[in-house]
């Protein structure tokens, strides 16, 4: 048996498929949460939910940053043979400290107008409670939802409004919370406070 896989007992195969069915029920029904405690805890290390992202999402072709978290890189490249990149470059970056949210916003890729969906994906670990409610409205949702958002989140989305995309260009997010609950908001989400 290899040292890797003797690191962690997440399964390359069928946990991968079963958490991008929930990644994807998340990116589809925007604000629903979905539970991935179960594969998180398959993994090891500082921030096990976002390596079995990773783990799910990336392969070799994929460029990703951690916003100098040297020891995710080192993790996620060990794991996924995904290649380490600028943000600007990135195909997907992951923030574990808010105050580095600024800086990825203003540099992440947004996609074309013939190609948008070549844009960044931003996962962000978000540990705080939810401190007021925001109206989102758009692709996935019928009408408009209430969600219960933290700071965090009204921030990102803030940053995001700031950047000033073209439709139908834009950042897709990923949240996950400590207690691995992970929703999403993509692109083409709008969002209010009311």
């Amino acid at each position: 048996m290899s040292t890797l896989s003797k690191k962690y007992s997440f399964h390359e195969v069928f946990d991968s498929q079963k958490l991008f069915r929930l990644i994807l029920e998340a990116m589809s029904n925007p604000t629903r949460t979905v539970d991935i405690r179960e594969y998180a805890d398959k993994m090891f290390g500082d921030e096990p939910a976002l390596l079995a992202v990773a783990m799910t999402l990336l392969d070799n072709e994929i460029h990703f940053n951690t916003c100098e978290n040297a020891a995710l890189a080192d993790e996620i490249t060990s794991l996924t043979l995904a290649k380490g990149s600028e943000p600007e470059d990135a195909d997907f970056i992951f923030v574990c400290k808010p105050d580095q949210l600024q800086n990825v916003m203003e540099c992440a890729k947004c996609g074309t107008l013939s190609d948008p969906h070549k844009s960044a994906t931003v996962v962000i670990r978000d540990d705080s409670s939810a401190s007021g409610n925001l109206t989102l409205y758009g692709p996935g949702i019928d009408g408009e939802c209430q969600f219960p958002a933290s700071d965090l989140v009204q921030r990102a989305l803030q940053l995001r409004d700031a950047q000033y995309y073209e439709y139908p260009q834009g950042i897709d997010f990923i949240f996950i919370a400590g207690s691995g609950e992970l929703f999403a908001i993509p692109r083409l989400v709008r969002w209010e406070v009311r």
